[in-house]
């Protein structure tokens, strides 16, 4: 499950450097920040930040909307097994779950690439409440998987729980932490690239970290799969 959520990560991290170069400003996937930014927009009586950050997390919180609803019903319609250990289930609903994220971030890079890599105006909006939303979905999609704490779009509570672990002498920092984080920063340094040697393919990597999740997931379902056991504290 560590993989998956990894990639996740990656494509958050790249979806949130996409989004702040050349989507008003703001983040697809981290509210704090947005927040922060309208409080700062109101300071400056900026109605362009506003605006764009009311956007960002009016689609984030869509999207959150949706995914829930989705897992909502699937757990109505079926039980846990009691012998699955929480994380180790892959649930039946996620590759809906994940589905509909790459049918929004498929709709991001359709736009991208009839904006010319540059959105502006309305477009812009459209491109940003696409990638938003999709980052909602992902996000409380992945607090479905039962895996504590872990999130692949905020991760301050990620890095304080693996710094407070390395801190504790009798602390177990585990793996799924610090790949967590490696895959955030790949995602952006990646994105970053791109965006100044070919910036056509930028929306291509959210894409790509969704798909392989999708992939691994339906892999770690399969019958003939048998889940690791979660690392301690990881």
């Amino acid at each position: 499950m560590t993989i998956i959520v990894m990639v996740l990560t990656f494509a958050s991290g790249a979806s949130d450097v996409t989004s702040i170069t050349r989507l008003g400003n703001v983040f697809t996937s981290v509210m704090t920040g947005n927040l922060a930014l309208f409080g700062l927009s109101l300071a400056h009586e900026s109605v362009s930040q506003a605006t764009h950050t009311v956007t960002a997390v009016a689609s984030y919180v869509a999207g959150v909307a949706i995914s829930t609803r989705i897992s909502w019903h699937a757990e109505r319609r079926s039980a846990k097994p009691a012998d699955e250990p929480p994380g180790e289930q892959w649930p039946s609903h996620m590759p809906l779950l994940l589905g509909t994220e790459l049918l929004l971030l498929a709709g991001v890079l359709a736009g991208w690439e009839v904006a010319g890599s540059r959105p502006a105006g309305g477009s812009q909006f459209v491109i940003l409440v696409l990638a938003a939303c999709a980052m909602g979905i992902q996000s409380a999609g992945v607090n479905q998987l039962g895996l504590g704490n872990v999130s692949t779009t905020y991760l301050t509570g990620t890095l304080t729980g693996l710094i407070t672990a390395f801190a504790r002498p009798d602390g177990k920092p585990g793996w799924r932490r610090p790949l967590i984080l490696v895959g955030l920063l790949s995602g952006a340094v990646l994105a970053g690239v791109l965006l100044a040697t070919a910036a056509w393919a930028v929306p291509l990597l959210p894409l790509a970290g969704v798909a392989t999740a999708t992939l691994l997931g339906s892999i770690r379902r399969s019958p003939g799969h048998r889940p690791e056991r979660p690392a301690p504290r990881s």
